[in-house]
């Protein structure tokens, strides 16, 4: 090492690693095992944690109680002398790294009933007030070392130095970026998720009845719609099921099927309730707007009898078919439809998009209300177009390609800032992805323009065209099917407020984006999953499947979203997941719900999460430094930085199929693999997609036998690898013999829809009749090697 010399950038590149490894080790955490908060109101007794930390101003007058009644045990002129340090250890309770301190990371570990304390701090307090430590802890194997200083305070140490008291307090890694949505070097944000439900067949949307029961409602791409209570039990009779009508197919990527629903926003009172989804007879296929109501003797079932067809339009093609629906504050409902599919919008002079008189690559708005007895719809008086014989009344924007999700935001909590904008996410053809802000009577731009740029030059020359640019776009090596999401508005993360969560359907990408102070300026950053120790919390993960599908918003105004494993309509690979930011929370009590009771008529099925966290939390070995910190006076937790963002290019989608490495999950040279990760080893000259599968479980890697392998084990190696197709499956040792490592499957037996071999029946784990000669291996493509054939 001494031999090598530095190059131009190497001082900043070993800064940058050294940043992200102190980055990774700050890890806030209250003794609830929950991130900290900033307290309604300042504290009494423990000031200095006034601006975040882990107490509520009950807990602060609880502690101050126990001060007092300390006082009055304790001698008064030990007292005068040993208050400062009664005071110090009591209030790390409030600390932002309580969990830290007292060394509960984790509901397992055993409390300690003393904060963790720096060896010279320890050595001070034992000289002068060790007698005071009989009155702060039970702990008789403690008052048992009084007599031994050396022996005391390591009884007394943390292994991690960094974290002991006081030394956390002037730790400026831990302290400069407190209680702010952690970013690492790239100002990507860090979240985490929570699991919220599995096993659905493609979910497409997750809705809310506004009813104040909290229940949500999940469809799936089939035309079955679940309903959960807010304990996440789903009720086990679907609460709609329009299979039967519903066109689609197990084909990945079929974009068809059933695409969406809102609830009246009087649901409670009318119980009635729109979908929105395909249909087809021979080669005749359109898209259904219907109002069903709900079942009379059950809120969690819908009254299938009571279908009304609302609207109905053509599709000419098999793809492009929207599917958002929404009401607005305006009472309206809003229907998204595609420009009809193909590429291009080839259809007519101009495209459906650019024909005001053709309702598709539009934003429609109808009146749903007061029409038992006339017509399925009334147009609204104020609509764009209302008097143009050359347009559909309906139409309420136009030049749209396919929007993928739309939101309406709810405004700030307390201010109502932003509230009623309409953001969309906007599939784009071959370049760019979008995110519009959707007014009355834009035009959005398609086929003319293509996000920021042109795509028929013809058309984006037209000084008529007067189209809306989107407020952001990206290119296709970022993503190249854009997911709409919301603007967070919930109330537990309070950092989140403002940030508009979007995602892409092929990347696995999660986006936000932020409004400037400046009008119309928004601030792009990606979102990762915690890396280290950021989601190291009871019930949150940090890896999720990479296809999003779509973006949810629960009754409070939190956010979810749903991805699968298998894009394809009868794989239960999909999962919905809810949005966490680990590095502040709301304070306690704040944000509770009172969910109106609703009488369940079917039997419950219990949810039970099947993700976990990929890494078990890594040590965090700190050498102790050679001299003491001198312990500060009375420090006070240095206030938090804002983090700047960094400003990042503009650009936006195409069609949706298999995504490459998922952007969320953390990289493996950072975690250890997940239980029951495969990997290929070929050899050296050979194409990656084509090797000798080599399995980890049981915390090694190990060989599979190939006595019964077959296409279908090849399937969920190769799809766990990322590629869309098992080409082959190998055997006999074909890409050479892992001889250096155990047998660890043997006689594996899939089905071919299981999410890792592990899920597969084998021998069992270890167990085996054969040896490394039997090897097996796979060759696996992204391209269909039946694609032509025939």
């Amino acid at each position: 090492m001494a031999g090598l010399r530095a190059g131009p950038g190497a001082g900043a590149l070993l800064a940058l690693l050294a940043l992200r490894a102190l980055g990774a080790a700050a890890h806030p955490q209250c003794l609830d095992f929950r991130p900290p908060f900033r307290p309604p109101q300042p504290l009494s007794f423990c000031a200095q944690y006034s601006a975040f930390g882990c107490c509520a101003p009950e807990r602060d007058a609880a502690l101050g109680r126990r001060f007092w009644a300390l006082a009055a045990r304790v001698d008064a002129g030990v007292w005068a002398e040993c208050a400062g340090y009664a005071l110090d250890l009591l209030c790390q309770e409030c600390s932002p790294y309580a969990a830290h301190l007292y060394d509960a990371e984790d509901p397992s570990t055993p409390l300690r009933t003393l904060p963790g304390l720096c060896e010279d701090y320890c050595l001070d307090m034992w000289q002068t007030c060790r007698g005071l430590f009989r009155h702060l802890s039970p702990d008789r194997k403690l008052w048992a070392l009084e007599g031994d200083r050396a022996k005391f305070c390591r009884y007394l140490s943390l292994d991690d130095t960094d974290y002991c008291f006081p030394r956390l307090l002037v730790n400026e890694n831990l302290n400069s970026n407190l209680g702010r949505v952690v970013a690492d070097a790239k100002g990507c944000l860090q979240l985490c998720l929570e699991e919220v439900a599995n096993g659905l067949r493609n979910p497409v949307a997750m809705v809310h009845a506004q009813d104040g029961t909290h229940r949500f409602f999940v469809a799936e791409q089939v035309g079955l719609v679940w309903a959960y209570l807010p304990d996440r039990s789903r009720v086990e009779k679907p609460f709609l099921n329009i299979s039967r009508a519903v066109l689609t197919s197990p084909w990945e990527g079929d974009e068809r099927g059933f695409l969406g629903m809102a609830f009246h926003p009087r649901f409670w009172h009318n119980g009635r309730l729109y979908v929105y989804y395909s249909v087809g007879v021979d080669f005749h296929e359109w898209i259904r707007i219907s109002e069903f109501r709900v079942a009379e003797n059950d809120t969690n079932a819908v009254d299938h009898s009571s279908e009304r067809i609302i609207l109905e339009i053509e599709e000419p093609a098999a793809n492009h078919n929207g599917g958002q629906l929404l009401f607005g504050d305006d009472g309206y409902l809003y229907i998204f439809t595609g420009d009809g599919g193909m590429a291009g919008d080839p259809f007519g002079k101009f495209g459906n998009a650019q024909n005001k008189s053709a309702l598709l690559g539009k934003v429609l708005r109808i009146h749903v209300d007061g029409t038992e007895r006339g017509p399925p719809y009334r147009i609204p008086p104020d609509n764009p177009f209302v008097g143009d014989p050359a347009a559909r009344p309906e139409v309420y924007a136009l030049g749209v390609r396919n929007m993928w999700r739309c939101s309406f935001d709810r405004g700030d909590p307390e201010s109502g800032a932003g509230r009623g904008r309409l953001f969309c996410g906007d599939v784009g053809q071959n370049k760019f992805e979008e995110v519009d802000l959707v007014e009355r009577g834009r035009n959005y731009g398609w086929r003319a323009r293509e996000g920021f740029e042109c795509y028929d030059l013809k058309l984006c020359a037209n000084a008529s065209l007067d189209d809306v640019l989107p407020i952001f776009a990206y290119p296709h090596k970022l993503g190249k099917s854009v997911t709409g999401g919301y603007v967070y508005r919930g109330c537990e993360y309070p950092n989140l407020n403002g940030l508009y969560i979007f995602g892409d359907f092929m990347s696995g990408r999660l986006m936000s984006l932020r409004e400037s102070p400046g009008p119309g300026q928004w601030q792009y950053s990606e979102l990762c999953m915690g890396r280290g120790q950021t989601c190291e919390f009871p019930g949150l993960i940090n890896n999720y499947y990479p296809h999003i599908i779509s973006f949810a918003e629960d009754e409070a105004g939190e956010l979810y979203f749903m991805s699968t494993g298998v894009p394809s309509a009868t794989a239960a690979r999909g999962v919905i997941y809810k949005i966490i930011d680990p590095s502040r929370r709301a304070p306690p009590g704040k944000c509770q719900i009172q969910p109106a009771q609703v009488t369940v008529r079917s039997r419950l099925i219990r949810f039970v999460p099947k993700e976990t966290r990929p890494t078990p939390r890594p040590a965090r070995p700190t050498p102790r430094p050679a001299r003491p910190t001198p312990s500060p006076a009375r420090p006070t937790p240095r206030p938090a930085r804002p983090t700047p963002s960094p400003a990042r290019p503009t650009r936006r989608p195409g069609g949706r199929r298999v995504s490459g490495r998922r952007r969320g999950q953390p990289g493996t040279e950072n975690s250890a693999p997940l239980n029951g990760a495969v990997r290929l080893v070929r050899p050296a000259g050979l194409s990656p997609g084509r090797g000798r599968v080599e399995v980890f479980a049981g915390g090694r890697w190990g060989t599979v036998c190939d006595d019964g392998w077959d296409i279908k084990a090849a399937a969920v190696v190769c799809r766990q690898l990322g590629f869309a197709h098992a080409v082959r499956a190998t055997k006999g040792a074909e890409f050479g013999e892992g001889r250096a490592l155990p047998i660890l499957l043997d006689d594996v037996r899939c089905a071919g829809d299981e999410k890792t071999l592990l899920e597969c029946r084998h021998r069992g784990l270890g167990t085996h009749n054969c040896r490394h000669e039997e090897d097996a291996g796979v060759i696996c493509s992204h391209e269909d090697p039946d694609r032509g054939r025939g």
